[in-house]
């Protein structure tokens, strides 16, 4: 009997420890480092997203320096001559998906050197795709932005066949080197060749 009182007693003691112990890793559980970070650790996170960032800026340094020895450098800008044919909604794509657009000069300086690039590059009797059109309405001329275009090199030369003069069914603009770089507007579902370009940062 004194015995069975014993164990019993043992057992109450054992369970009144395991229960004490798994109470108390509970309670020894700081709050303040739940709900405050490590000064030392914010700092490391804010160095690791530095580096991330200026790694990414690198890559996009790299391709853009990639694109310039391929193609040329004209005020600030790459260009990159696309000889295949195309539609323009498609070279358009094509050139957003290398991380450009289709080329838009935006001085009579930047589009004479364009048109030699394109001269050497594709041809002397080639006509490319400009990121210029006037799709959402007719007259208005707007560069891939939905900017107004402040530059413009069209055909005038022509008094019956002043450029733009396609109306509704020549929407895109091209540049045309056996024209001297003059602008015509094209229909956009013609395939021509295009330029990309890339605004050095």
């Amino acid at each position: 009997m004194e015995c069975k009182g014993v164990c019993v007693l043992l057992g109450v003691l054992l369970m009144v420890n395991c229960s004490f112990q798994q109470q108390t890793p509970t309670r020894r559980k700081p709050l303040k480092k739940e709900t405050t970070k490590d000064p030392a650790i914010e700092e490391l996170q804010k160095q690791i997203d530095n580096i991330v960032q200026e790694l990414n800026l690198l890559k996009e340094q790299q391709a853009l320096q990639t694109v310039c020895l391929k193609g040329v450098k004209i005020n600030g800008k790459c260009y990159l001559a696309e000889p295949l044919r195309k539609r323009y909604h498609t070279a358009s794509e094509d050139c957003n998906a290398m991380g450009g657009v289709l080329g838009m000069p935006t001085s009579s300086d930047e589009n004479d050197k364009l048109r030699d690039y394109i001269r050497q590059r594709i041809g002397p009797d080639e006509q490319i795709w400009l990121g210029i059109n006037d799709m959402v309405t007719e007259g208005t001329w707007v560069d891939t932005t939905g900017s107004s275009i402040i530059y413009k090199n069209w055909d005038t030369s022509n008094h019956r066949s002043r450029q733009p003069d396609g109306g509704m069914s020549h929407n895109c603009a091209v540049l045309s080197v056996a024209s001297s770089g003059k602008w015509f507007d094209e229909n956009c579902r013609d395939e021509k060749p295009s330029v990309c370009q890339f605004n050095i940062v």
